[in-house]
């Protein structure tokens, strides 16, 4: 019987990392981990940069949308992740609910200002701070 590890990512808007780091953990986790996403003030949609940039990179790609943390209160999670950006001074959202709690500080790439190179390469650091953490996570449990 394979048990189950339930992740809860979340950041403010639920719109780019946050949903980059729940397909990263359930593409990585091989049927270990299930990863959720929320947001304390989520935009309302998925950046389409998140979608193509995990496309990009080989990770499979679920339904996903931008949703309120509300929709997880009273659950209990395994992990409870937040991935804003400390540098940039982004409030955390903070989560009440059970869980061991993570902070995986990540720049915004949806804040990026530039060429669309720029833009791609701004979404390729953040999947790729966030492939590493997930890649530690997953291995801790194998």
């Amino acid at each position: 019987m394979i048990i189950m590890i339930k992740v809860l990512v979340l950041c403010t808007g639920n719109s780019c990392r946050s949903i980059m780091a729940e397909m990263l953990i359930n593409d990585l986790g091989q049927g270990t981990y299930k990863a959720v996403s929320a947001g304390s003030q989520p935009a309302g949609y998925v950046h389409p940069k998140s979608i193509e940039t995990l496309e990009r990179h080989g990770i499979a790609v679920t339904q996903s949308s931008s949703q309120s943390w509300d929709a997880y209160a009273g659950e209990k999670f395994d992990y409870i992740i937040t991935v804003c950006d400390e540098a940039a001074k982004e409030s955390c959202p903070v989560f009440l609910g059970e869980g061991k709690k993570l902070h995986w500080s990540t720049p915004d790439p949806a804040k990026v200002v530039g060429t669309e190179a720029q833009i791609e390469d701004a979404f390729d650091e953040a999947f790729g701070m966030l492939h590493a953490r997930v890649t530690q996570l997953v291995a801790g449990t194998r």
